[in-house]
């Protein structure tokens, strides 16, 4: 059976900040309370999202990569990662704020904990009034001061506070101390890692175990970028119907289409699985004269085998996240 495009069912994540977004702005279909995080696409163990539609309904990415290898993923991606999946895609819905936090690259997380690194981005879907992402410092701390900052929560006030409305994408390349701030709904893209290292936490107790969530300073402290940057957001332009530069980085690309009327998109030339995320609007997805429909705060997986397809926008504008490798 040939590949087709792909949806998934996601994997619902309880936070201690969570909210109701998923469910009231995305229309995603849980009965928890406080879910945080939807892993769309997912190969995390604990966390594999299985396939929602079609002849390979209920495979894992892994039964996919098994069974039909480069032609999943991509000659050159499979070559690289043999049967790991190298993407995770979640949408994120911050009730209150998330904890300082910073993330290991690829050679710590490895000999650490035998995992990839967490480079990632945010593409804020929806921003309260006054909401915020703190990313990076406003000012140089020494390494050897980061224990005095901590200790006090004084580490916030030496870190770059941002308002953020829709549309706004930040790149956090591991080492950069960040928080998601309350308020947020957003969508992350990011490599398949689950190893984060809790900064500060606001003393706040999970109600769910009755304690503090634990700090991992002693891990933190060697991995985190204390350098200053003149700018955390990234610009981008919104042409209509074509791939706008997002994040380019080495471990995904990504771009920002606004579809209006039909586009026809052609990766004969790409070697690599296609994501879409549609963060507006809605869409028809054709491919071999079959339809696929995606809708905001939906994903769809186009394996690497597909070479064309038309996109068809069904309200004024929609609006996508393009990822592959």
């Amino acid at each position: 059976m040939k590949l087709h495009p792909l949806k998934f069912t996601p994997v619902f994540k309880y936070r201690l900040w969570g909210g109701e977004k998923l469910k009231s702005v995305l229309n995603k279909e849980y009965s928890e309370n406080n879910i945080g995080e939807s892993w769309e696409i997912s190969d995390v163990e604990d966390g594999e999202t299985v396939v929602a539609n079609g002849f390979f309904q209920g495979k894992t990415l892994k039964d996919l990569i098994k069974s039909h290898k480069g032609e999943f993923l991509g000659k050159i991606v499979y070559e690289k990662f043999g049967n790991e999946f190298p993407l995770l895609i979640k949408f994120i819905d911050a009730k209150t704020p998330l904890s300082i936090q910073v993330h290991p690259g690829n050679e710590v997380a490895k000999e650490r904990h035998n995992s990839f690194g967490k480079n990632e981005m945010w593409y804020v879907m929806e921003a309260d009034k006054d909401a915020e992402l703190i990313v990076g410092f406003d000012e140089k701390i020494e390494k050897k001061d980061y224990n005095t900052y901590v200790s006090g929560g004084a580490i916030l006030d030496v870190m770059h506070h941002e308002n953020v409305s829709d549309g706004d994408t930040f790149y956090i390349p591991t080492g950069r101390v960040h928080a998601i701030g309350a308020g947020v709904l957003l969508a992350e893209i990011q490599q398949t890692s689950d190893i984060t290292y809790r900064i500060y936490d606001y003393d706040r107790v999970d109600a769910k175990t009755g304690a503090l969530r634990d700090l991992h300073n002693d891990m933190a402290i060697d991995v985190i970028d204390f350098e200053c940057h003149d700018t955390y957001k990234t610009s981008y332009e919104s042409k209509l119907n074509v791939s706008n530069t997002l994040v380019h980085s080495p471990y995904f690309t990504s771009n920002f289409i606004v579809i209006e009327g039909t586009l026809q998109k052609d990766y004969s030339k790409l070697d690599s699985f296609v994501i879409y995320i549609c963060v507006d609007g809605a869409l028809e997805l054709v491919h071999n004269k079959k339809s696929f429909s995606l809708k905001k705060g939906e994903t769809i997986l186009l394996p690497a085998s597909i070479n064309s397809i038309e996109l068809q926008s069904l309200s004024e504008k929609s609006k996508l996240l393009e990822v592959y490798l």
